[in-house]
Formats: C-alpha cells, structure tokens, sequence
C-alpha cells in the first residue's frame, strides 16, 4: 500500500522564495476523520488523491491523475470553501522540501512539509523552518478548508 510519511513545519522569513512558485487549488470531496479525497488543480495537471487516517507521521495515500476538465468539474462539488496556494520546491540536506504559501482566507500562513522514507529518518532542518505542527490538526489542508487560518483566534501568533 503507498505511504505518505510527512513532517510538517510553520516557515519563518523568506530565504525560502523561489520564482518558480505554482498555483495549486484543491477540494475535498470528504473531510472524514477516517479518510479523505482530495481533487487537486496544479498548474497543468489534475489528481484526485485518497488519504487514509494518520498514525504518527504516516498514512495510506492513493493518487491518481484525472482530465483537467473533470477535476474542474469535481473541484464544484467540494465540500467547503477551496485551498488556494503557491507551492515552492526548495531542495536542503539532500531532501525536497515543499514550501506552501497560502492565499484567500489563509493568507499568511506559510508551511513546509517534507517527505521521508522512514518516520525515523535523520532530517537537517532549514533556517528558515520553525515549529514543528506535524501532528497539529488545525495545519492539515482538509482543515484549513473549513477553518481557514484567519479565523483563528490570535491569527498573528496562529498558536491559541
């Protein structure tokens, strides 16, 4: 079965800003705590992507590329308001790190994931990666759909 295995990161300063940045927008079609399916818009291409539960820093993860103009049509029967984000690709000690900078209701929230191999996988952190919110539900993507960031209370210090 493929496994995500992720370690999830708040970014701090912009060391991390590449112009090559692409637009993501993505929906979920299920939000449950069990599983999720997720359809996602990255630049050209379109996926629809399973998620199962996570334990630790692991979960079952499924994707598959769908037509553009199916994942349009999906993205309309979402459920919630959609993630809109610009993801840079920053490589550090040997890993591809994934930097999300979220817009709309999300705005300023910037957040690093990276994938590993093993959830006991050395990782070097970047200078530009803060606190660790891996196993922070309010930072999962599904989450943010629903509970975007500026509605956060103390949305400046994102930790209440």
């Amino acid at each position: 079965m493929p496994t995500e295995i992720e370690r999830k990161f708040l970014v701090t300063g912009t060391a991390w800003r590449s112009p090559d940045g692409r637009r993501i927008v993505q929906g979920y079609l299920n939000r449950d705590k069990a599983r999720t399916v997720r359809v996602r818009i990255a630049g050209p291409q379109s996926f629809l992507t399973i998620k199962g539960a996570t334990t630790g820093a692991s979960r079952a993860e499924f994707e598959y590329p769908v037509p553009l103009a199916d994942a349009e049509a999906l993205l309309g029967l979402c459920d919630g308001p959609l993630i809109d984000k610009v993801r840079h690709r920053v490589a550090f000690g040997g890993l591809l790190w994934e930097v999300d900078e979220f817009l709309g209701d999300n705005a300023g929230l910037v957040v690093a994931e990276v994938e590993l191999a093993s959830e006991d996988q050395a990782v070097d952190l970047p200078p530009w990666v803060g606190e660790e919110v891996t196993h922070d539900h309010r930072y999962f993507n599904s989450n943010l759909a629903t509970h975007p960031f500026s509605q956060w209370c103390g949305a400046a210090g994102a930790r209440d």
